[in-house]
């Protein structure tokens, strides 16, 4: 045989092993489903988190930030309830604070042994990953979004309040829209960061794609196979996700224009 027959013997072997021999096919399916499960899961969790800590920050930029001196004078006056509401509003502000400052400056797998092995050790293993990427992703969406709105021209608040509308409905109809466009690519960046920092889920026994790859390479003791399979699903998914980013900024763009 010349050496291209042994190539092509060598690499029909390789994948057969990988892929076909004992159907160990079915692992990187399963861990595929795990790994967008888990990166869909999680990005609705933090997405939601997210907006909910951006849009309490900045309410509270726009109403304060309180003194204590200032509030005090409040309690004086005998004005009790506001008082009390400035009070509270001035600890959940400082808890929201705790939370970012925890959850971006200490590493996500650390994060996510903690969840695992310590807050939840006794539930589904996916379920602790998307609650442990999520809340670790809402960190980060929540400094985005904050950011996007507040990129917002105030105007924009003032002509809608002038219009009757509630606070609620100007940011939920008027603000967060125009913020979602400043946005849309730091929100692209974090959804694929996303799906790349799930390839640390194996540290809490689930097995996702690269857990998968891992496992047959114990059976097969080839890496390489494996590895490459894996690169190149996670080259695929950030090519797709980027072409769609392109395609929805053109969109907004477009009717921009308009």
């Amino acid at each position: 045989m010349d050496w291209f027959s042994h190539f092509i013997v060598f690499w029909r072997d390789a994948i057969s092993r990988t892929f076909i021999v004992d159907n160990r096919y079915q692992i990187f399916v399963d861990g595929i489903k795990n790994t967008l499960t888990i990166t869909v899961g999680a990005l609705l969790v933090g997405v939601a988190i997210g907006v909910a800590v951006a849009i309490s920050k900045v309410y509270y930029y726009q109403v304060g930030p309180y003194t204590i001196m200032g509030s005090l004078k409040l309690f004086f006056k005998e004005k009790r309830i506001e008082f009390l509401g400035r009070i509270l509003l001035r600890l959940w502000d400082g808890f929201l604070n705790l939370y970012l400052t925890l959850f971006r400056g200490t590493p996500v797998v650390v994060q996510l042994m903690i969840w695992a092995f310590v807050v939840f050790a006794t539930t589904d293993g996916i379920i602790v990953a998307i609650i442990g990427f999520g809340v670790n992703s809402g960190a980060y969406v929540a400094e985005i979004v904050r950011a996007g709105i507040m990129a917002v021209d105030k105007g924009q608040t003032e002509a809608g309040r002038s219009l009757g509308l509630s606070a609620a409905t100007t940011m939920r109809l008027i603000v967060l829209p125009q913020a979602f466009k400043n946005v849309l690519p730091a929100l692209s960046n974090e959804l694929i960061a996303l799906l790349k920092e799930t390839s640390i889920v194996g540290y809490i026994a689930v097995v996702d794609i690269t857990k998968a790859a891992a496992l047959v390479r114990a059976r097969t003791f080839d890496a390489f196979i494996p590895l490459m399979f894996v690169s190149a699903f996670y080259l695929l998914m950030v090519t797709i996700l980027t072409f769609f980013q392109k395609r929805l900024e053109k969109t907004l763009q477009a009717s921009d224009r308009k």
